[in-house]
């Protein structure tokens, strides 16, 4: 079996690290032409994409890069050993309240991006329930927060 982990390291330092996704590919035919299992999952969200197959790899013939790459893609596109579409940046409406303040409703972010921003606001002010600061959702996007 191999197992990938994705990990963060703040500002390039290994001592605050943490683990972000983990994916695993198991072998589960053998032979010069062998067959993989692959799962992936992040922390916040579980299990992410298919479970995929990847099937008939010529065993020894690429770098272990290579089985990793048509892995994941797999696992993410249908079982297709191929990159999904590439995503786009969510667009989200901003609301004004009567007294002027800006914020967005988190219903109306798309996910993942709603599960990692309610994660980074746990324990921030909120303009009301199911809210975010518009301001937020913006250092959010750009990586600030």
């Amino acid at each position: 079996m191999l197992r990938i982990t994705v990990e963060l390291w703040p500002g390039g330092r290994q001592s605050g690290k943490r683990l972000v996704a983990s994916g695993d590919i198991c072998r589960i035919r053998s032979g010069e032409l062998a067959d993989y299992e692959v799962r992936l999952q992040e922390e916040l969200l579980g299990d992410v994409g298919d479970i995929a197959h990847v099937c008939s790899y010529p065993r020894w013939s690429a770098s272990v890069w290579h089985l990793v790459a048509r892995g994941v893609s797999a696992a993410l596109n249908d079982g297709k050993e191929e990159l999904p579409q590439r995503p786009t940046l969510p667009v989200v409406t901003v609301h004004v309240r009567d007294d002027g303040v800006r914020y967005v409703l988190l219903d109306e972010i798309p996910e993942p991006a709603r599960t990692f921003l309610r994660h980074n606001l746990a324990g921030s002010a909120i303009p009301g329930h199911g809210r975010a600061y518009a301001h937020d959702w913006a250092d959010f996007l750009l990586g600030y927060r």
